[in-house]
């Protein structure tokens, strides 16, 4: 049993944790062993993120008035949290895995960015590719106008040139005859 101090530390503590996040994905853990906790924490803490297993009234007064206040409408039952402080489609994809094979793990929803998130978009979210693809396609979109523009450029000179070339030749056949 937590004394009421130590309540306060941890619902500060949490608070802070909701206002540096990028998300926090809510569970269901009914029924899950404990080895299987600790693979599932294992695998969140390498992708940048922490699963915490919280009372519901503590974590209702935790996310108040933080970014991952949403989470209150999927808070019901025995309750885990996975907070994700770098990329949220690495976490969504953990999950969705390890629900995929531990049917005792229950996804029952997310806030991203302050925005809630149903399991469906949580799933959608998990089919993304990983942040650096996503960030060098931008790139590569980023980079095609200029290279394109320089590529017209390229072809109108090279053009001009042919032309310049053929006169030449022209001029020098017209010289020989």
């Amino acid at each position: 049993m937590l004394t009421r101090a130590q309540k306060e530390e941890l619902v500060k503590n949490l608070r802070e944790k909701f206002e540096k996040a990028q998300a926090v994905f809510v569970t269901s853990f009914h029924g899950l062993t404990v080895a299987e906790s600790n693979e599932l924490r294992k695998s969140l803490r390498e992708s940048g993120a922490e699963y915490r297993v919280v009372k519901n009234t503590l974590l209702k007064i935790a996310s108040a008035e933080t970014p991952a206040e949403p989470i209150k409408d999927f808070i019901e039952g025995p309750t885990g949290v996975a907070i994700a402080y770098e990329d949220p489609v690495a976490v969504a994809k953990i999950l969705s895995e390890f629900v995929e094979d531990h049917e005792a793990l229950v996804l029952r929803g997310a806030v991203l960015q302050g925005k809630p998130i149903t399991v469906e978009g949580i799933k959608a979210l998990a089919k993304l590719p990983p942040k650096e693809i996503l960030m060098a396609q931008l790139l590569g979109l980023l980079q095609a106008p200029p290279a394109k523009l320089v590529q017209l450029l390229a072809n109108v000179l090279r053009s001009f040139l042919y032309v310049l070339k053929a006169i030449e030749e022209k001029k020098a056949q017209s010289g020989q005859n």
